[in-house]
């Protein structure tokens, strides 16, 4: 990987010419409102993985240059942060909530059965890019325990067929 500050493919950005990449415009005005400032850092981190879906590193790269912090800071907080990813997501996600409630109300076995039947665990993508796994520590649906999030809609009082069956449609684009 590139050890300079250029942004991901290669492309080379001045502060006073826009990126060659349309989706690092969104990334050097967030920085540029904090004035290339290192306490920008976390703003921009969530800009670039609106930006591109996930940091990787050459954006992390091109984001420590920007900024002028080390490289060791970016990817710090990049991996200390359960809202950042370094992988490009799957086509879907499924979120488990780990909550008091729901760990006690079953997600562990939820867990255990996508594990089992898709070979994935928390924070890991199917082979085949269509399914993500995500765990939170809390959804705050207790009420609803246990509660899981797939492709941004809650649902919960879940039981591991439940959500096998729900990946399962995913998995053979049947919408139902």
């Amino acid at each position: 990987m590139q050890a300079d500050n250029s942004p991901p493919g290669g492309q080379s950005s001045t502060p006073s010419s826009p990126p060659a990449d349309p989706r690092l415009r969104l990334v050097d005005r967030t920085m540029q409102l904090y004035h290339h400032e290192g306490h920008a850092l976390i703003e921009t981190l969530h800009a670039a993985q609106e930006s591109f879906g996930y940091l990787d590193e050459g954006i992390m790269h091109y984001i420590a240059g920007r900024l002028r912090v080390p490289l060791s800071r970016v990817f710090a907080v990049a991996t200390f942060y359960h809202a950042f990813t370094l992988k490009p997501p799957g086509k879907h996600t499924c979120v488990i909530c780990l909550g008091t409630a729901c760990y006690i109300g079953g997600s562990r076995a939820i867990l255990d059965g996508i594990r089992d039947r898709e070979g994935i665990a928390a924070g890991e993508t199917t082979a085949d890019g269509e399914v993500s796994l995500v765990v939170a520590r809390c959804l705050g649906s207790c009420g609803l325990a246990p509660a899981g999030v797939f492709d941004g809609e809650v649902a919960g009082r879940l039981d591991p067929q439940q959500v096998l069956d729900r990946i399962g449609r995913w998995r053979h684009d049947d919408p139902a």
